[in-house]
């Protein structure tokens, strides 16, 4: 029987090989497979990012690894609820307590970045939702492996200012005007995507990395903000935090591409260790596409390169006014 871990082990080291990246950033997302029925390990009506509401579906905690030269997936958990371990009967059914273990999203968040980690990789940067990011303990794990960081956090964080604590929300709607700058975050469908941002310092405890509250505010709608809390080296430029915000959000789109080219959604095996044997081929599949697609990038630019070294020097020199 062959074993699933072994091909994550396997895919990680081949994503290490063809797209690695001093700069590159792990992000941890989660995002939901819409099945019916009530048999199916981890399903409940929950949140669901991918139907856009309450549904009855599973939660998948994904781990991508992002880089110039291709975003894919690296790993796999899924979250389950926590009403399943009360229910024997239906724990068993749905394969066994081995595969039903309860833990937060947040949770599977630091085992998926642990793994990825202690796998060896030059991941530079993580980056992860609100989810992640509202969960202290989630931070305090990243700081205490001084993990440059980017993570999502709500309105209601709260942080020091002076002698008091006081909703990111208040704070940021005191900052006069000129606060602001304008950054881009990275590229997107339609070119570059620029909007106001402001970068806060927070309160630091000995031995710890700088540590700011990032706020990005809507050029189209001023009203429309997003928070993040981030930490790396002193020297972290303001544009440094913003790309790697930018390169969360530009996520959804490699789960999209997975479950509609690799069919990362399509299966109808109830079990957890169905679940946990399926994904990780799906990741496979998709990582293989993103590296062609790289190779295919790479000579292109090769071929462009050569014709322009190759051009008559008169029309280089026009080229080039």
């Amino acid at each position: 029987m062959w074993n699933a871990d072994a091909v994550r082990d396997d895919l990680h080291a081949s994503v290490v090989e063809h797209l690695g990246d001093p700069e590159a950033v792990l992000v941890v997302e989660e995002t939901g497979f819409v099945k019916q029925g009530t048999k199916r390990v981890g399903v409940a009506r929950q949140d669901s990012g991918t139907a856009g509401r309450v549904e009855h579906c599973q939660i998948g905690v994904l781990l991508v690894s992002a880089t110039r030269a291709g975003r894919t997936l690296l790993d796999r958990e899924l979250a389950l609820p926590r009403e399943w371990p009360t229910e024997a009967a239906r724990c068993a059914a749905a394969g066994g307590p081995a595969d039903v273990r309860v833990a937060t999203k947040p949770q599977r968040a630091r085992q998926l970045i642990a793994r990825a980690l202690a796998a060896g990789g030059p991941w530079g940067w993580v980056t992860g939702d609100a989810v992640s990011g509202a969960a202290w303990r989630m931070r305090s794990w990243r700081e205490e492996r001084h993990l440059s960081s980017v993570l999502g956090v709500t309105a209601q964080y709260r942080l020091f200012t002076g002698h008091e604590r006081a909703w990111a929300a208040e704070v940021v709607g005191r900052l006069p005007g000129k606060a602001w700058r304008r950054v881009s975050c990275g590229d997107g469908r339609k070119g570059a995507r620029v909007d106001d941002w402001v970068r806060l310092p927070r309160r630091e405890r000995e031995g710890e990395r700088p540590r700011w509250l990032l706020v990005r505010r809507s050029r189209s709608d001023p009203t429309e903000r997003a928070y993040d809390v981030g930490s790396g080296p002193r020297d972290t430029s303001l544009e440094k935090l913003a790309q790697g915000t930018g390169t969360r959000w530009a996520v959804e789109e490699r789960f999209e591409t997975a479950k509609g080219e690799v069919g990362l959604d399509q299966y109808a095996g109830r079990s957890g260790q169905g679940w946990y044997r399926h994904i990780p081929l799906a990741l496979f599949a998709h990582a293989y596409l993103t590296v062609l697609r790289a190779a295919a990038r790479a000579a292109q630019d090769e071929q462009k390169k050569g014709r322009a070294d190759s051009a008559p020097y008169h029309k280089r020199r026009s080229c080039s006014r």
